[in-house]
């Protein structure tokens, strides 16, 4: 398996605090069959995690790279970021200020859980109109997307990559969250998914479980293409593997 979301990156944001952390985390997701993982810390965050692509950066990827060799974890590491949606995105990717995943035309970007989803719309429009694609960070947590999940079906078919987190699939987030992956699982809107890691202990990169949950329910194929094949082709900055979206009736009671 292929991870894409991951805070791995030692005191850089609220994941792995130490190198020690990294290297524990880096050994779970090597256990539980994950052999590449691209580094994700928290960037553009206003007034809490900027991160912004710069020589510190640089210099902290390296050091965590060497240790996970020396260490002899047999897991690939790669650089990226969580870049947060702000009105100024746009111009700071134009001035190299944040960095797509692997350095390829993919952005993983998330947006604050009570969004406005006219503002997500214009951002992830704004984002597309400089040749990256962006790829949509858990979808599923949005309330904007628990209310009217036919959002992420217009998205999709605007050709974004949608990443849903292990974490909800497992019930973590809440009943909505949960119910939320399992409907776009359901409806073929799911690109990606992917671990966003927090920690060795909780939120962790092991992504067997949850594949092994899923498989309860979905083919061995559907899902190691979410797994496995469209992150690798992410990683690789290649078109990944697309399904025929699902269209949900609008008015759908959650409840």
């Amino acid at each position: 398996m292929i991870d894409i979301h991951a805070h791995i990156l030692p005191g850089a944001d609220d994941g792995a605090l130490e190198m020690s952390d990294t290297l524990e985390m880096v050994r779970l997701a090597a256990e539980s069959g994950v052999s590449k993982m691209i580094a994700t810390p928290h960037c553009n965050i206003p007034g809490l995690f900027e991160n912004y692509f710069c020589e510190a950066y640089v210099e902290r990827f390296r050091r965590m790279e060497q240790a996970i060799k020396e260490a002899k974890i047999p897991v690939e590491v790669y650089p990226g970021m969580e870049v947060f949606a702000t009105e100024d995105l746009p111009q700071l990717l134009r001035d190299g200020k944040v960095m797509t995943l692997n350095q390829s035309h993919y952005l993983l970007m998330e947006f604050s859980f009570d969004e406005d989803p006219d503002f997500a719309w214009d951002i992830v429009r704004q984002v597309r109109t400089l040749d990256v694609i962006p790829v949509i960070a858990h979808v599923e947590r949005y309330e904007f997307v628990q209310r009217d999940p036919q959002i992420v079906y217009d998205w999709r078919r605007e050709g974004n990559v949608i990443q849903i987190n292990k974490g909800s699939v497992m019930g973590r987030f809440g009943r909505r969250a949960r119910r939320t992956a399992y409907r776009l699982l359901d409806h073929n809107l799911v690109s990606v998914i992917a671990s966003d890691a927090h920690g060795p202990l909780q939120r962790t990169p092991y992504m067997l479980d949850a594949f092994e949950e899923l498989l309860l329910d979905y083919p061995e194929r559907y899902l190691k293409i979410l797994f496995e094949e469209n992150p690798k082709r992410v990683l690789e900055d290649q078109p990944i593997v697309n399904f025929e979206c699902i269209p949900f009736e609008r008015g759908y009671d959650w409840e």
